[in-house]
């Protein structure tokens, strides 16, 4: 496989370090509410990954932790006068029911940063010892910028933005700022009221880790001073990977990640996602309004990771029906195939290109072209090629994660419900809305739903 690095800034070739396991880390969820499809967008597409590198043979060892102590999650349970156990067992929950219906493997590993906080304080005893980081004089401990030359490898930060942190006297206590500041970032927040019981002693008092640091230290507990691969959404290259890097490197030594693999943003209706504007979709809000998570799913590969991708609904109803006619094609090669037919090996066959795509920088939405290109030659075939055809789209969508739905049977429609249907479209066209809502309650009273879309008309039993 293949994939762009975004440290080396350039396509390169995944093998794994030790030559037998690809280990990978990914950073998680804050588990503070429910996730949304723009996070969704980041682990599904972390999940083709590890789905091609298996399909492919290679094994693997994914870690993804879950954020439960920071800024968010304090202030968020408290606000519902909840402990903070209780409160992030209850989004961790969720989370996880709504990657088991996009059909998101498990991390084999999956750490909380509450859980590894004697690491966390370890990491920074360490960093303080080695020169790279300086306890306050309200007892916070900060990591010294300047003592690492290479900050901002990984996002390309200029020497200027870089020599303007150095002499920032402002340090950035919160967990997350702005790519304005790159003054020294904190490791260890000192107790503060707003935090409640919600702090641990250190040798530089009660308080707790800083949100970058859990990544760093959980990386190390499992998959050591290097290893193969980094992932997360593409803000988090600056800062926290940023961070991240020089944590680790100036803590432990080691090369860190081989590789970086970032994943670009999520639009909806091409604009940024947010809660003003009422376009922060879950999957629960989308259920509701019918579409299913593999469509959402379907959606989300639908686009190249390095690119952002626009989120509409026009984009649902487009993969119900690409969703619908692989499930019509599958149908139509399991009716060709022999019931009783062995297969000794299965190969990608017509889906060939499919597996090359994803293989080539996980090229998703290429991968989904070259499944309808290779569906054409496919349903051409009979007995054991058809058996062989239908195994190899089976083999090909369990890289990419997806579960067809069954397909539709096919409905006579009746001519008196056409000819009101054809009725209805007309009025439409002449944008008389009432009476194009007296003709759809008619169609209803007789049994019949009509969706309407910009080539006429779909009418489907009620």
């Amino acid at each position: 496989m293949r994939l762009y690095d975004t440290l080396a800034r350039k396509i390169k070739d995944l093998t794994p370090i030790d030559g037998q396991t690809f280990r990978f880390y990914c950073c998680g969820p804050t588990v503070y509410g429910p996730a949304h499809i723009g996070n969704f967008r980041t682990f599904v597409l972390q999940d083709v990954f590890r789905r091609t590198l298996e399909t492919g043979g290679l094994r693997t060892l994914h870690v993804r932790n879950l954020t439960d102590v920071d800024d968010k999650t304090i202030r968020e349970s408290q606000r519902v006068g909840q402990t903070l156990t209780e409160f992030t067992r209850f989004w961790t929950e969720k989370f996880h029911h709504d990657c088991d219906l996009l059909q998101c493997l498990p991390p084999h590993i999956e750490p909380g940063a509450v859980e590894h906080i004697p690491q966390q304080v370890a990491m920074i005893a360490q960093l303080v010892e080695k020169g790279h980081a300086y306890a306050s004089e309200d007892g916070s401990v900060y990591f010294n910028i300047a003592s690492f030359p290479e900050y901002g490898q990984l996002s390309h930060l200029d020497e200027r933005e870089l020599e303007l942190g150095r002499t920032q006297t402002q340090r950035a206590n919160a967990d997350e700022y702005e790519k304005q500041s790159v003054s020294d970032f904190v490791l260890w927040k000192s107790r503060r009221p707003e935090d409640g019981e919600n702090f641990w002693p250190s040798p530089w008092g009660e308080g707790r880790p800083g949100w970058h640091l859990e990544c760093s230290a959980m990386i190390r507990e499992y998959l050591g001073e290097t290893f193969d691969l980094h992932s997360g959404g593409v803000d988090l290259v600056f800062p926290h990977h940023e961070n991240e890097i020089a944590q680790s490197r100036c803590a432990c030594g080691g090369h860190f990640a081989a590789t970086w693999f970032h994943i670009a943003h999520l639009m909806v209706d091409g604009g940024k996602m947010s809660k003003s504007l009422g376009n922060l979709y879950t999957l629960e809000d989308l259920a509701e309004h019918g579409w299913t998570a593999m469509e959402v799913r379907y959606v989300l590969l639908s686009g190249h990771y390095r690119k952002p991708l626009n989120f509409t609904f026009d984009s649902l109803h487009a993969a119900r029906e690409a969703m619908n006619k692989m499930a019509k094609a599958a149908q139509q090669l399991a009716a060709k195939a022999p019931a009783d037919a062995v297969l000794t090996s299965i190969e990608f066959g017509p889906f060939q290109a499919a597996w090359e795509a994803l293989n080539d920088d996980l090229n998703t939405a290429g991968a989904l072209g070259a499944i309808f290109t290779g569906l054409r030659e496919a349903v051409k075939t009979e007995g054991l090629a058809a058996a062989q055809a239908l195994a190899a789209l089976h083999r090909i969508l369990r890289a990419l994660g997806l579960v067809l739905p069954e397909a539709e049977k096919s409905v006579t429609v009746p001519d008196d419900i056409i000819a009101l249907a054809e009725q209805r479209l007309a009025v439409r066209q002449a944008k008389d809305w009432a009476q194009s809502d007296v003709l759809r309650d008619q169609l209803a009273a007789l049994g019949w739903t009509i969706k309407d879309s910009k080539d006429g008309y779909e009418l489907k039993p009620s």
